[in-house]
């Protein structure tokens, strides 16, 4: 489990979430525009949607192990290209591949925790996974601001030392991960005997339990939260720093605190979810979600865009570990990558188009409280969605 935490802390938190406090500095020296800056991050999840495709694939042939080795160099190695990059274009092209990458290492990651772990503790498992993501955050919020003070070129030099630091999140993850407990002779944790008779019953019936519609409803669930929470990611810095007059260090400081509360978003949601049902801990985490966004978007006084700050904290990752749960309680563990891959997918249609719509609506605005209100309708809707999944998880034991 921490190799997983490290696995995404490296390759979504490093990867794709260290954008939002680098995009200011970065769009001042090299003079983008809102609508620039969107599609820098809409690259990104270019990358991310076409690795899905075939991340299922991959996995089978050569193993999770390998395939997350190669994906965080990658990842690594692309970083520090764009530390190097001297044109947008360029930029462009490196975090495309930083995306490519992301993909390959997040999407076996969340499959091998399912598969190391019993249902009843898969929940929790992926929501500690998770929450990497938020140790990287706090990471960026105090890391990025310094150097940027300290060097004339300080978005270069972080670009540069996170890539470094991915690398060797590589190294460690190839020496720790397995690709499943049989390699070492275990049972899935939490698993006992009559589990594993469960789940072979399960696995009979998985072609008959597994419906296209099950799995649409997932992934529109997903796809939601895919568009909404990434314009928050992307533009809450920014929005700060050139909407509200922030200095840098100071929105820093802010998204550290993001990252410091979602060290709880990932495993009591996802303990929630094990206990209550995945139904009930959806409507809870986008229902705060829907708050954050609103919160930031109407023109209220600083206190209501620190209270936006809390809430999105709160939740940041809680949706990833609930949905992985999700899919894992309606597919075998031969099915997981599969339909984990092209939930992942959809996902990434909504994480393409979020900060590109964005993007455009702040360009024609002047500022970033339209693309907050898109987010809290979508956040909304991801609310009434979820309250049409089953009562309960299912394959319960």
């Amino acid at each position: 489990m921490a190799a997983g935490t490290l696995c995404i802390f490296a390759c979504l938190g490093l990867g794709r979430f260290s954008l939002g406090m680098l995009l200011p500095s970065m769009g001042e020296a090299l003079d983008l525009t809102y609508s620039q800056m969107g599609l820098i991050s809409t690259a990104n999840f270019v990358g991310y949607l076409a690795a899905v495709l075939v991340c299922s694939r991959i996995m089978g042939i050569f193993g999770g192990r390998n395939l997350i080795t190669v994906a965080l160099l990658l990842v690594g190695t692309s970083m520090i290209g764009i530390s190097k990059a001297g044109s947008m274009t360029t930029i462009t092209i490196f975090y495309i591949l930083t995306g490519i990458g992301s993909a390959m290492a997040n999407v076996p990651i969340m499959a091998l925790i399912s598969i190391w772990f019993a249902q009843k503790k898969r929940g929790k498992a992926a929501g500690f996974v998770v929450i990497g993501s938020g140790f990287a955050i706090i990471l960026c919020g105090r890391l990025v601001p310094y150097f940027n003070d300290l060097l004339n070129d300080g978005w270069r030099f972080n670009w540069l030392l996170l890539g470094s630091i991915v690398l060797l999140c590589a190294i460690i993850c190839y020496a720790i991960l397995r690709n499943s407990p049989k390699e070492m002779g275990l049972l899935p944790v939490g698993a006992t005997d009559s589990d594993l008779q469960s789940l072979k019953i399960v696995e009979a019936a998985d072609k008959l339990a597994v419906t296209s519609k099950s799995v649409i409803h997932c992934a529109a669930i997903y796809f939601l939260f895919g568009f909404t929470y990434v314009i928050y990611v992307t533009f809450v810095v920014t929005s700060m720093v050139q909407d509200r007059g922030y200095p840098e260090s100071v929105a820093g400081i802010f998204w550290s605190w993001v990252g410091l509360l979602s060290l709880i978003s990932g495993p009591i949601p996802g303990a929630l979810s094990d206990k209550f049902g995945r139904k009930a801990a959806l409507i809870m985490v986008f229902s705060v979600q829907a708050t954050a966004y609103l919160l930031v978007a109407l023109p209220l006084p600083d206190f209501f865009l620190f209270l936006s700050i809390g809430c999105y904290g709160i939740v940041a990752w809680s949706v990833p570990s609930i949905i992985s749960a999700l899919v894992a309680d309606i597919a075998g563990q031969q099915r997981i990558a599969a339909i984990f891959g092209f939930v992942t997918f959809i996902f990434g249609i909504g994480q393409i188009s979020g900060p590109y719509l964005a993007g455009l609506m702040a360009e024609k605005t002047g500022n970033f409280s339209s693309s907050f209100l898109m987010a809290f309708a979508m956040a909304v809707a991801a609310v009434i969605l979820s309250s049409f999944l089953p009562a309960k998880n299912n394959h319960d034991s």
